[in-house]
């Protein structure tokens, strides 16, 4: 019998003690054993406040009342806002919002929670001193030239300095250098102004290109008008040889030249009356004009048909104390009446030649503009 009461309080101690394993498994001790730790964090583990480990991502344990837990802390890029203002050589103040992106490396977890109490804050204070330092030594316009050198040179002193606090910098962006708004105007009327003077310029060029394009035309143009005007004078030239070889071909020797004074006379008329830039055409205001015109042409003529009688033959006596040959006239006095018909001739022509010019003078300066 005190055997059998035996067995049944072991077994009853056994049941108790499984309830109460059980209990703390499945009831409120349970958080304080079993934890879990998301993907892209980790927790430190500390006992009695020392550091103890670093849970990774998964399930995790940890005894109770001894074992304490720290915030999750992320391994995901992070990235801090800086607006920094500061003033460049040239004594305008301007601002610089720069982002910074880090990130914890998950070897150094524990560095970089112990070690640093608020890393934004510290992180704030280098980009501060780095970025301060590079504008002083520019002005404005070279530090929107050298933006990225900026950038570079804050990642470089972040890198440096972080690295030892676990810390990694992934990338720094400056991402504008903004100056006061009237400085911004300032800046864009100098620019205006300076891309007015290029296109100014850049006008005046083409107007340059064309005036001198204009006049090259120009000058080929009258080059060409001369040599037409030669070409056409050398034509005239040959035609009137041609015209005058034809008549004296048909026996019209003596009198060629009048006759091609008296073509030219009217084709100059014509050529006025054809080519002149007024539409009215001014006439002799009398009929006595037009005779004198008509007097001076038939006076030539005369003149003309009377030098070419006196070549042909002379009427002038013979002396009678003269030697004579045949026909009663002698050698010397017919040479010197040849001499004085040829002379006579001569100044007929000349004559003719002078008042057939004086003709046509009279009939463009009557039938001219």
């Amino acid at each position: 019998m005190e055997a059998l009461v035996g067995i049944l309080t072991g077994g009853g101690v056994i049941i108790v003690i499984i309830i109460v394993l059980l209990a703390l498994l499945f009831g409120g001790l349970r958080s304080s054993i079993l934890f879990t730790v998301k993907t892209q964090e980790n927790v430190i583990v500390e006992r009695f406040g020392k550091f103890l480990r670093v849970a990774k991502p998964g399930l995790n344990t940890k005894i109770p009342f001894m074992d304490t837990l720290t915030k999750p802390i992320s391994l995901r890029i992070r990235q801090l806002e800086v607006n920094i203002e500061s003033k460049t050589k040239d004594n305008v103040f301007v601002t610089v919002p720069v982002a910074v992106q880090y990130v914890i490396r998950e070897e150094s977890v524990q560095d970089a929670y112990y070690r640093l109490s608020n890393p934004e804050a510290q992180i704030r204070s280098y980009v501060f001193d780095t970025v301060r330092s590079a504008l002083s030594g520019l002005d404005l316009d070279a530090a929107f030239e050298s933006k990225d050198d900026i950038a570079r040179s804050v990642e470089a002193t972040l890198s440096t300095r972080m690295q030892e606090f676990g810390f990694h910098i992934v990338n720094t962006l400056v991402q504008d250098i903004s100056p006061d708004q009237r400085v911004r105007d300032s800046m864009n009327s100098i620019n205006a102004a300076q891309r007015d003077r290029v296109a100014a310029q850049s006008l005046a060029e083409a107007d340059k290109i064309k005036r001198v394009t204009q006049a090259e035309a120009e000058a080929e143009s009258k080059r060409l008008q001369g040599e037409g005007v030669a070409a056409q004078r050398r034509a005239i030239a040959m035609g009137i040889a041609e015209q005058y070889e034809m008549l004296k071909q048909v026996g019209i020797e003596n009198t060629a030249e009048e006759l091609l004074l008296m073509t030219q006379y009217f084709d100059t008329m014509q050529d006025v009356a054809r080519n002149g830039r007024s539409n009215v055409l001014f006439l002799p205001s009398n009929p006595s004009s037009v005779g004198a015109m008509g007097d001076e042409i038939r006076s030539a003529l005369l003149q003309a048909q009377a030098a070419n009688d006196t070549i042909n033959g002379d009427s002038t006596p013979v002396n009678p104390a003269e030697p004579v040959d045949g026909e009663g006239n002698s050698r010397e006095h017919i040479e010197r009446l040849r001499a004085e018909a040829k002379e006579r001739a001569r100044r007929a022509r000349e004559e003719a030649r002078r008042n057939a010019e004086g003709a046509a003078q009279s009939a463009r300066e009557h039938f001219g503009e």
